[in-house]
């Protein structure tokens, strides 16, 4: 039995990019589908932030901003001013400081493209050839997140997208990845989420997800580390980790 593509009307927020590949069996797998974030995860964004975020705070009288990282990561901009200014004061220039950094940002990928983490296209084609559906839950603006896929050709692998701006929440809030596992049509339990922020998932945890970290910036500690379905080193390490799984031996493997 397949589970059925999904489909959404055009104003229902949902960005439908394309259906599980055939011959999937999903119901004899532990794992079902596939979340991914993004920055971090799947681009090597986060070091062009920290890099941007100690040019632009040093301008802005605060230097060593990048500091802050760690309780940041994978939350949504527009929730983060909180954090900036529990530790630099009320009087930091939030507004100013993002426009700064979004506005480098724009411009260091429109010269240079959008930087992806080794081993992610290899990733996405093991998982499509074997019918696993594909969601991504970013924190990230769903303009930025659309922009990013139409430079690095990523949509198509995607059933589903959910962005920052398309919930409520925040992570470590778990509503992004509990609205990516119902939009794809799987049960929390039967999804697994990579990550590479302890925020993100902190978030994937909450929603009884089998989480795995890829760290980027910031390990894992002893507390999140007992909690995490798996830690890999790389996305190269999750490919092999589903043939271990029931169900996952598909003899399609890079």
């Amino acid at each position: 039995m397949r589970n059925a593509p999904l489909t959404f009307p055009r104003d229902s927020g949902i960005i439908k990019i394309s259906a599980p590949a055939e011959g999937y069996d999903g119901l004899d797998r532990i794992i079902q589908a596939v979340i991914f974030d993004m920055d971090g995860l799947m681009f090597d964004t986060e070091n062009l932030t920290a890099k941007l975020w100690d040019e632009i705070g040093g301008e802005l009288g605060y230097p060593g901003v990048s500091a802050i990282m760690p309780d940041v990561m994978g939350i949504r901009v527009g929730s983060s001013d909180a954090v900036f200014r529990r530790h630099f004061g009320e009087r930091f220039p939030y507004e100013e400081f993002i426009r700064r950094f979004r506005g480098r940002t724009d411009q260091y990928i429109e010269e240079h493209g959008v930087p992806v983490k080794p081993g992610l296209f290899k990733l996405l084609e093991y998982l499509r050839q074997n019918g696993y559906p594909m969601a991504v839950a970013s924190s990230t603006s769903r303009k930025r997140v659309m922009r990013y896929f139409e430079k690095t050709g990523l949509s198509p692998y995607f059933k589903t997208v959910i962005c920052g701006d398309m919930v409520e929440k925040s992570k470590p809030d778990p509503q992004i990845y509990l609205t990516a596992a119902e939009k794809t049509g799987v049960l929390p339990e039967n999804c697994m989420v990579l990550e590479d922020s302890p925020n993100g998932c902190t978030a994937a945890i909450r929603a009884e997800m089998k989480t795995v970290m890829v760290p980027d910036r910031v390990q894992p500690d002893e507390a999140l580390r007992g909690k995490l379905f798996a830690c890999v080193e790389t996305l190269d390490g999750v490919a092999p980790l589903l043939e271990k799984l029931p169900g996952g031996k598909t003899g399609v493997c890079p």
